[in-house]
C-alpha cells in the first residue's frame, strides 16, 4: 500500500498549538485520571500530526481508530514518516495485523475485542461518531479493562432527541458520555489568524427561502419531499448552473453540494464538462473522477453526500453550497473542504444558495467556549448554536 520512499523519516517541527495538544494528550494518557477526553482540532490543524506524535510518545499499546480507509492512510503515513513501526488492522485498507502502534477502523475490530486487550490507550479521529448509547465504539471502550480513550473531533457535538426537542449537544455534556473531559481547545480564530487556513470570502444570495420548506419528524433537517417539492417550483437545478457557470469564469475549479441526486445530474446538464459524485458512484469511477478533478481536468464536480469528510484538495477555490442544511456539523465540513491553504491560492470562495452561511456564520468566528453554567458549547458571534432547541 506504501512505497519505501514513503517510509522515509520526515523531520516536522509541529506548531505551537499542535504543541499544547500533544502535550496535554500525553500527560493525559499518563495522569491518573480514569475519565476518557476530547481534544478539538478543527479542519486543516494538522490532526495527523498531531496523533502521529502523541503515538509515538505514550508508554504502551496504542490502537488508533479511523472512520474510513482514506483517514487511517493519512493518518498511518504520517506516523511512519517519522521512522516509527506501525500495523494496520482493516478489512477495507487490505491489512489485518497488529503491533504496537495499530492504525484501525473500528469495523474490522468490533467482534475482535480479545486480541486487542493489552491495548490501553485508544485514539478515535472523528470521535464526533463515537454514540455513547452504544455501538461498537463504545463496547470495545467498555470490554478493554483500565483503558483511556482520547477523541479528535473538529465537530464536537452530536445530535439528541429528548422531551425538550432535537438539539445539537457538546461532547461531554450528553447522557449517558463516552468523554467527560475537554483536554485542549484549538479554536479556528488561531488558524486563520496565523495563516494557516485559506482566507475565506464568503457571498450570499438569497435563492432558497428556508421558511418554505420543511422539518423532518426529529426536526433536525428539511424533508426530502419538502426539497424536491421546493427546487422543482424554482427550478433549482438551472438557478445552480447559473451560479456555477459564472464562478468558473473566475475560478479554476468548483466543487459543488447538492441535496438531491437528480438535483445534481440536472445541474450538471447545464455546465459544461461538470461530472457528478454520489454514493452511488463505482469505487474505481469515484477514484477516477476525484483524480481528474485534483489533476484539473474535470473543473467542476457536483457531489451528493460523499466529500463532507476525508477529501483534501488544497487547491480548491470554490464551494458552491446549492442546498438547505440544518446540520452545523455538515455546514462546517462543507466549508471546511476550501479552507486548507496551498501556495497557488490566495482565497477561496464559499458561495451560498441555501442560506446556510445567515444561519450558521461564518467558520472563522466559530467558537467553543464556555456558557453562563460554566459548561461547554460552540457560540458565533453571541449566538449559541450546540445545546439548545432547533429553531428553522
Amino acid at each position: 500500500m506504501f512505497s519505501p520512499a514513503q517510509l522515509a523519516t520526515e523531520t516536522f517541527t509541529p506548531r505551537p498549538y499542535q504543541t499544547g495538544a500533544i502535550t496535554a494528550a500525553v500527560n493525559f494518557f499518563q495522569g491518573k485520571s480514569k475519565a476518557h477526553g476530547v481534544i478539538i482540532a478543527p479542519t486543516g490543524s494538522g490532526k495527523s500530526v498531531i496523533i502521529a506524535n502523541i503515538a509515538k510518545e505514550v508508554e504502551g499499546k496504542t490502537i488508533v481508530f479511523q472512520p474510513s480507509k482514506e483517514i487511517l492512510e493519512q493518518n498511518f503515513a504520517k506516523f511512519i514518516s517519522y521512522g516509527y513501526r506501525a500495523s494496520i488492522y482493516s478489512a477495507s485498507a487490505g491489512q489485518k495485523r497488529i503491533d504496537n502502534v495499530t492504525f484501525a477502523t473500528i469495523g474490522s475490530v468490533a467482534k475482535k475485542h480479545h486480541l486487542f486487550k493489552e491495548f490501553k490507550n485508544i485514539i478515535i479521529d472523528e470521535c464526533h461518531l463515537v454514540n455513547s448509547n452504544g455501538g461498537m465504539y463504545s463496547d470495545f471502550i467498555h470490554s478493554i479493562e483500565d483503558c483511556k480513550a482520547l477523541g479528535l473531533t473538529a465537530t464536537p457535538y452530536r445530535l439528541t432527541n429528548g422531551m425538550e426537542g432535537a438539539m445539537l449537544k457538546f461532547l461531554t455534556r450528553t447522557r449517558p458520555k463516552i468523554f467527560s473531559d475537554v483536554l485542549y481547545i484549538i479554536q479556528n480564530e488561531i488558524l486563520f489568524k496565523a495563516g494557516f487556513l485559506s482566507k475565506l470570502e464568503y457571498y450570499s444570495f438569497d435563492v432558497v427561502d428556508r421558511k418554505m420548506l420543511q422539518l423532518n419528524s426529529t426536526g433536525t433537517d428539511f424533508t426530502e419531499q419538502s426539497l424536491r417539492s421546493y427546487y422543482k417550483r424554482i427550478d433549482f437545478p438551472k438557478i445552480t448552473s447559473y451560479y456555477a457557470n459564472r464562478l468558473l469564469v473566475k475560478r479554476k475549479n468548483l466543487l459543488v453540494f447538492c441535496s438531491l441526486i437528480e438535483e445534481a445530474m440536472a445541474a450538471a446538464r447545464l455546465i459544461p464538462g461538470a461530472v457528478v459524485l454520489t454514493g452511488q458512484t463505482e469505487k474505481r469511477a469515484r477514484e477516477r473522477i476525484l483524480a481528474d478533478f485534483k489533476a484539473n481536468r474535470i473543473k467542476c464536480l457536483l457531489n451528493v453526500g460523499v466529500l463532507t469528510t476525508g477529501f483534501d484538495y488544497p487547491e480548491l477555490e470554490a464551494v458552491l453550497i446549492a442546498r438547505s442544511t440544518m446540520s452545523l456539523a455538515l455546514y462546517y465540513q462543507i466549508v471546511g473542504r476550501a479552507m486548507r491553504i496551498h501556495p497557488n491560492k490566495e482565497s477561496a470562495w464559499i458561495v451560498d444558495l441555501g442560506g446556510n452561511i445567515k444561519f450558521f456564520g461564518k467558520i472563522e468566528t466559530m467558537k467553543v467556549v464556555k456558557d453562563y453554567k460554566g459548561l461547554y458549547c460552540v457560540m458565533n458571534e453571541g449566538r449559541q448554536l450546540t445545546n439548545i432547541t432547533f429553531q428553522k
